[in-house]
């Protein structure tokens, strides 16, 4: 064993200047001490292999990522807001970032000096690096080598020490810890990421595997994913104010026990950019099988605006987008107080495998309420089970989500929505028009009373929708961000 030279790198720490590699026992130890206003600035410096130490990554630099990168034993990354790094990508030598069971991302940027990760690439395009990657110890509902409520993490980035496992039963996290906490991340963007490891087995722009609901996660924009922009793999973390723009597959994609909530988010697609795998803004499974393995998928997602690839009924685009949602594998997640539009199918309630879906509408653990469909070619689809006849058809399916009760609505075209511009591919601008000019629906239409809207964590608006046509709830989502072409 090496002797190693260790700096506290607390933020309060004294002002130190530099970069050391240290090698330990076949680790690379990255610890950066470079203090704001001090010493040597603007260094480009790599990160790679383990990082074994709390680590801070300071503006005033430039942080490449070079293949697999790892935060582990318990220690903190911690990212200076205005903070650029970029992951880099030679061959199959896909950069990406991973946060093991017990460590800490906390990357809070502002809304003047947001947190970049993005491609190396002079001209970067989507796929570059493979993203973040957070994994907790909170609940999940699969197994790994016989253990129940482990998980091994898609996209090929586990390794002999387990640094791709998630949720619990081994000796890092006897039981599931639902408040587990991975780290904040307020007012980062993500761009260019994800990796087809395999196919079905890859890495997204921002993959969350038994998150649990003590980590913050907030004022996130994803662009240009090559494959889902979020997805959690069970888990129980809350989100808001996430934005996906011109993602090639599944935009919000919930797995495997996923039972957190996501409030304000918005969805803006390209016509042109689709998965051969079928593009959807929501892509929601129990499990691969469809199982009634627990904890069951059962997200709930509010105030959700998901534009999809057609301005018009006459547009046809990219022809792999399949739907808005495509809920589908015994999943039950929620939506309310949303506007779906622009898609081939509204909804799509999957029940062709495993345990039929619909089921999950007649206990009503699936519930989509006060929600408006515009401008869809189709507004609701069922797929018949394959394993048992449980007398849906798309008639009642589409009956179902226009009961009363339900207060959801249905416009014929996008244009009805009365959004500013929705389908403006380089200056986005999907705020409703206010007052009369406005779809009163969407202006007024939301409501809080279901009671898996009760947590605390849900602010109460009047609108559906992400964007408010006024006041604080209208403007979320610009100044930190940025749209246009790559």
């Amino acid at each position: 064993m090496k002797k190693s030279l260790f700096y506290s790198l607390a933020l309060a720490a004294v002002a130190v200047t530099g970069c050391r590699k240290i090698e330990m026992d076949g680790e690379k130890e990255v610890i950066i001490v470079t203090q704001p206003g001090t010493g040597t600035t603007g260094q480009t410096i790599t990160l790679s292999g383990r990082i074994n130490a709390d680590t801070v990554l300071r503006k005033a630099n430039t942080y490449i990522l070079k293949g697999l990168v790892y935060m582990v034993g318990n220690h903190t990354m911690t990212v200076e807001a205005g903070t650029t790094i970029k992951g880099s990508f030679s061959g199959s030598d896909v950069a990406a970032l991973i946060i093991t069971r017990g460590s800490k991302l906390v990357a809070v940027g502002t809304p003047t000096e947001p947190i970049i990760f993005t491609s190396a690439a002079t001209n970067p395009s989507s796929g570059d690096w493979g993203g973040i990657v957070l994994l907790g110890k909170a609940p999940i509902n699969t197994s790994f080598n016989g253990i129940a409520g482990l998980y091994q993490v898609e996209g090929g980035v586990d390794n002999a020490n387990g640094d791709g496992l998630a949720g619990s039963g081994d000796a890092v996290a006897p039981t599931p810890i639902a408040d587990d906490n991975s780290g904040t991340l307020q007012y980062v963007r993500i761009e260019y990421a994800g990796y087809a490891f395999q196919p079905d087995k890859e890495l997204n722009s921002l993959t969350m595997a038994a998150v649990g609901s003590g980590t913050t996660i907030d004022h996130i924009q994803v662009t240009y994913a090559k494959d889902d922009a979020y997805e959690w793999f069970g888990g129980t973390v809350n989100c808001k104010y996430l934005i996906s723009y011109k993602t090639q597959d599944d935009d919000f994609d919930t797995d495997n026990g996923f039972s957190g909530n996501v409030q304000f988010g918005l969805v803006l697609r390209d016509s042109l950019i689709a998965d051969i795998s079928t593009s959807e803004a929501f892509e929601s499974d129990n499990n691969a099988s469809g199982t009634t393995a627990t904890p069951k998928t059962s997200a709930v997602f509010s105030n959700i605006t998901a534009i999809g690839p057609r301005a018009t009924l006459a547009n046809t685009g990219n022809t792999l987008f399949r739907a808005g949602a495509q809920i589908r594998r015994n999943s039950s997640i929620s939506i309310f107080n949303s506007i779906i539009m622009g898609w081939p199918q509204g909804i799509l309630i999957d029940a062709s495998t495993g345990s039929p879906t619909d089921l999950n509408i007649n206990d009503s653990t699936l519930r989509i309420r006060n929600t408006t469909l515009a401008g869809n070619t189709v507004n609701m689809k069922y797929s018949v089970s394959s394993s048992a006849a449980t007398g849906s058809t798309d008639a009642s399916i589409l009956s179902w989500f226009q009961s009363s009760y339900y207060n959801n609505d249905i416009l014929t075209n996008s244009s009805d929505a009365k959004l500013i511009q929705p389908f403006n591919y380089t200056s986005p601008d999907p705020t409703p028009f206010a007052g009369s000019n406005g779809n009163q629906k969407i202006l007024n239409g939301a409501s809080f009373t279901d009671p898996k809207l009760a947590s605390s964590f849900f602010t109460t608006v009047t609108f559906r929708g992400a964007i408010a046509p006024a006041g604080t709830e209208s403007t979320w989502w610009k100044g930190w961000t940025k749209f246009g072409a790559n």
